[in-house]
């Protein structure tokens, strides 16, 4: 299991280091491949209620396309999330009262999960609980060097939102 040692960006060593010690098994099948982004892409039930529940956290809307709309985005400053209506992906919100800790369930709700990189969690924090979102873990300082929280989208896909320990203010 590959655990976050990372504060914002700062990920293990052993895994990102091109003059690590990589066994066989774990040697990329080509060294040419350049990414430049990634774009996830949500299953949602409802783009108007996926548009306004991003911007109560501070996403923008960004393109919709079809007549009527059956796909979206919202962005964040370089960051964009692709929103499908009823497609590409699973959805589904259990309705548990935590993700972690002891009466938590890290496996219950059926959407994605990504980490959301921010420069202060305590803010985003506070900004969420005035707007009443679902947040299913508060902010803490979590043993690999992240302090984050979790927060539920309407249709279970769940936000870690986070900052580096010790990264730079």
């Amino acid at each position: 299991m590959h655990r976050e040692t990372c504060a914002a960006h700062r990920f293990n060593p052993c895994s990102h280091n091109p003059d690590a010690s990589i066994d066989e098994e774990h040697k990329p099948v080509s060294s040419k491949i350049v990414v430049h982004r990634t774009t996830p892409i949500l299953n949602v039930s409802d783009l108007g209620t996926s548009f306004v529940w991003f911007g109560k956290w501070g996403w923008a809307r960004g393109f919709c396309w079809g007549e009527p709309p059956s796909f979206g985005s919202v962005y964040a400053g370089n960051v964009e999330i692709f929103l499908c209506l009823d497609g590409q992906g699973g959805r589904g919100n259990s309705g548990v009262a935590s993700t972690f800790g002891a009466d938590g369930d890290d496996a219950a709700d059926k959407g994605v999960w990504m980490s959301v990189w921010v420069d202060d969690v305590d803010a985003v924090y506070a900004a969420c609980t005035e707007a009443g979102l679902d947040i299913v873990w508060p902010p803490t300082d979590m043993e690999w060097g992240v302090r984050e929280m979790h927060l539920r989208h309407p249709d279970g896909h769940v936000f870690r939102v986070s900052r580096g320990i010790d990264a730079p203010d």
